[in-house]
């Protein structure tokens, strides 16, 4: 049985790998993607029910399963709830993680769900304070992903009441 930090690893890896599919110019085959999407699917399920014993771990776990969910095709009827109680967990964490990459990955994700411009601009003040060094590889993801996140916005959501 996989630790729980091998478990978000895991999971951050092939969600990484579905999302990045054909990108890099190889074919595209369906049953390639297919199981992959099954597999990120089966494998956020067995993440859903577990639960950091920090909250860093937890918000580790938050941002991962979010993309995760976000990436696959795949719901047997309730990824919208799970989705919902990730993101009510993630309000309660951001508050107590300091300015990091792992707290701008879970406001990017977030916003992701929401598009609410606060947690944009709160994950561009984080970004903002990167400046004057080189970027590592996930500051310059999670920076490229807000940046096409505000580009590409989804359409207005119309709330029913």
């Amino acid at each position: 049985m996989l630790s729980f930090q091998s478990q978000i690893d895991t999971l951050y890896r092939i969600t990484r790998d579905l999302l990045n599919m054909g990108f890099d110019g190889t074919p595209l085959y369906s049953n390639e993607f297919c199981a992959l999407n099954t597999e990120v699917y089966r494998q956020a399920e067995a993440l859903f029910v577990l639960r950091g014993s920090n909250v860093e771990e937890e918000a580790q776990r938050c941002y991962v399963l979010l993309t995760a969910y976000h990436a696959t095709i795949y719901d047997h009827g309730n990824k919208n709830l799970k989705i919902q109680s990730l993101l009510d967990r993630s309000w309660q964490l951001l508050g107590q993680l300091s300015a990091s990459l792992l707290k701008c990955q879970l406001l990017v994700a977030c916003y992701s769900e929401v598009f609410d411009e606060d947690l944009a601009r709160e994950a561009h003040a984080i970004m903002n304070s990167w400046t004057g060094r080189e970027w590592t590889k996930a500051e310059c993801e999670v920076s490229d992903y807000l940046e096409s996140l505000e580009a590409n916005p989804w359409p207005d959501w119309e709330v029913v009441e």
